[in-house]
């Protein structure tokens, strides 16, 4: 009888074990960018970097999984992850009421305002309306810099770029006259040598929620339980210094922004 309770005692510890394993295997496929520094990048040897990344390694493991990254052109993004490509989205996405008509979002990640830049030796005084008028300003397509740019400079030309590297050559090429965009993309954009041209002009101001949501969030399918566990997760690196540990890495501030 004893021989038996041990060998059952067995089976129950390695049952358990391999349950153990199976839970640390499970993958979640995550869609980003790429193009979107300091945020993720994809380096020329074809690795992915940045807060976004290192902040989707840090959820995983705090869920017991491990991520599998896939990247997508922006446009496209909310698209695939609808059509199972992915199975959630952290590329800097903000929480927008329009974008939660097509998808569900975690609490935020982070939250950093936008801000515009314009050539060194430009003649221009303030990001309001009246200052842009007449102006050309790039920005991302597809993204709340692009609608709120498109929105409130309606006297200027606003004009949509595929990726920030690709407005960012075009104002140092002397084709745009200011482009708008994430403070902290803009300041890391100008503090490189790519960015020589070029001067942080000011954050426009007030920072309209209806266009720019509450913070960057995580997209997942609608309907899927993935969003609370994320929002928990957040919670929990926050909690246990991880965050800031990732933070510290990329930022000399707190780019989550205040509580909520």
């Amino acid at each position: 009888m004893r021989i038996l309770m041990r060998v059952a005692l067995g089976v129950s510890a390695i049952a358990l074990a391999i349950g153990a394993a199976q839970a640390q295997e499970k993958t979640i496929k995550i869609g980003t960018e790429g193009a979107y520094p300091p945020f993720n990048n994809l380096t020329a040897d074809g690795k992915l970097e940045g807060f976004d990344i290192d902040i989707a390694n840090a959820l995983c493991e705090e869920m017991k999984a491990k991520c599998e990254f896939v990247t997508q052109d922006w446009d496209g993004i909310i698209p695939a992850l609808q059509a199972g490509k992915f199975d959630a989205i952290i590329a800097s996405m903000s929480i927008t009421p329009e974008r939660l008509e097509k998808v569900d979002f975690s609490a935020k990640y982070y939250n950093t305002p936008s801000a515009i830049a314009v050539p060194k030796d430009s003649d221009i005084k303030g990001v309001t309306k009246e200052d842009l008028a007449g102006k050309t300003i790039g920005t991302q397509g597809s993204t709340t810099h692009f609608n709120y740019a498109e929105k409130t400079f309606t006297d200027a030309t606003v004009k949509a770029y595929p990726t920030a590297q690709e407005y960012q050559l075009d104002i140092a090429n002397g084709r745009l006259d200011a482009v708008e965009d994430d403070i902290v993309v803009l300041s890391q954009w100008l503090d490189s040598a790519d960015g020589a041209c070029c001067k942080l002009l000011g954050q426009p101001s007030p920072q309209p929620v209806e266009i720019f949501g509450q913070g960057a969030g995580i997209a997942v399918r609608k309907g899927d339980a993935l969003a609370n566990e994320f929002s928990a997760a957040i919670k929990a690196i926050r909690a246990n210094g991880k965050y800031k540990e990732i933070n510290d890495k990329y930022f000399k501030f707190d780019v989550y922004g205040a509580e909520s």
